[in-house]
């Protein structure tokens, strides 16, 4: 980590961070709104590639842990009336322990089967949200009454602060000798068990940390939306922008996650007005990126640097 503080990634994302800060004072509400969605979308991409990137575990269902979280938060809010920050601690608290629950059986099974526990998991969601409709709103949506503030500006700065900070906790732990034994667990699983590390208690504990940033970036979200749905933070479709997020950004950086998100959601608006050749044109971009630049956006940068 000493050598990150020194090195042009951190001056770049510091530049990037403090003009992002600047934004409020001279762009639309529009703008910062179609950016507060993305922050919030780069922590779920920065959490997902922490499991996938290091640890090797494709999850097919990270709205299942993003869901759990904005549920949780928005119902308690909906039928009790808690404060609204109270909701969102309990969001990835309840996050965490779905996480927890889900990883015990999952991360002992091998290749494949792994994804299909996660993706059973969101579809599992899914069937609650709508057979318990009484509670959670159904098809129709859950109405939050409260929300974190009303001021675009506000909201904005909460979501990058929190991106921020997301980014460093992660980023740090990923270059951590937890975050190493993960990457060599991900890579071979045989050899780093031979070296005497539990393999599973580390992919357990990056799963439970992955789960609390899901969840309470889930809570934080539906109370800036102000209402939760099943198509905005359980169906499998944004499982999907958060996975091309992480894999466009650059697996195993973390940081390129988040400039994956940024790049989807940004682009997909702005193309919005040519219909269905929006999902055409940002779908062909990301086949493009896996295809000539396996390791993203940042990956590739990151290797010209050290070639250099």
């Amino acid at each position: 980590m000493a050598s990150f503080f020194s090195s042009r990634l951190f001056f770049i994302s510091l530049f990037c961070v403090v003009v992002a800060a600047t934004l409020p004072f001279y762009v639309s509400g529009y703008i910062l709104g179609l950016l507060t969605v993305a922050f919030y979308f780069g922590v779920f991409a920065m959490a997902w590639d922490l499991l996938f990137g290091f640890a090797g575990e494709v999850n097919f269902g990270p709205t299942f842990l993003i869901g759990t979280g904005a549920y949780t938060a928005g119902i308690l809010n909906n039928q009790f009336g808690w404060s609204v920050y109270v909701c969102i601690l309990l969001g990835a608290l309840a996050s965490v322990v779905a996480g927890f629950v889900l990883a015990l059986p999952a991360l002992r099974v091998r290749g494949p089967y792994f994804g299909l526990t996660t993706l059973v998991a969101v579809l599992m969601l899914q069937n609650f949200v709508v057979v318990f409709a009484d509670l959670t709103g159904g098809e129709i949506g859950l109405t939050i009454p409260d929300v974190i503030t009303i001021n675009a500006g506000a909201n904005y700065w909460i979501a990058l602060g929190f991106m921020t900070v997301s980014a460093a906790i992660l980023y740090g732990l990923s270059q951590s000798p937890v975050g190493l034994v993960l990457q060599a667990s991900g890579q071979d699983p045989v050899q780093a068990g031979a070296l005497g590390f539990n393999i599973v208690k580390h992919k357990l504990a990056a799963f439970i940390v992955s789960a609390f940033f899901s969840g309470l970036s889930g809570a934080l979200l539906v109370f800036y939306f102000g209402t939760a749905s099943v198509g905005t933070v359980v169906d499998v479709a944004v499982g999907v922008n958060v996975i091309v997020s992480a894999v466009l950004g650059g697996r195993r950086t973390v940081l390129g996650a988040a400039l994956g998100a940024i790049f989807l959601i940004v682009a997909g608006e702005f193309l919005r007005p040519t219909g269905e050749l929006a999902t055409f044109i940002v779908s062909a971009v990301a086949l493009l990126v896996v295809l000539f630049f396996p390791g993203g956006f940042l990956g590739a940068a990151l290797s010209r640097e050290a070639r250099s």
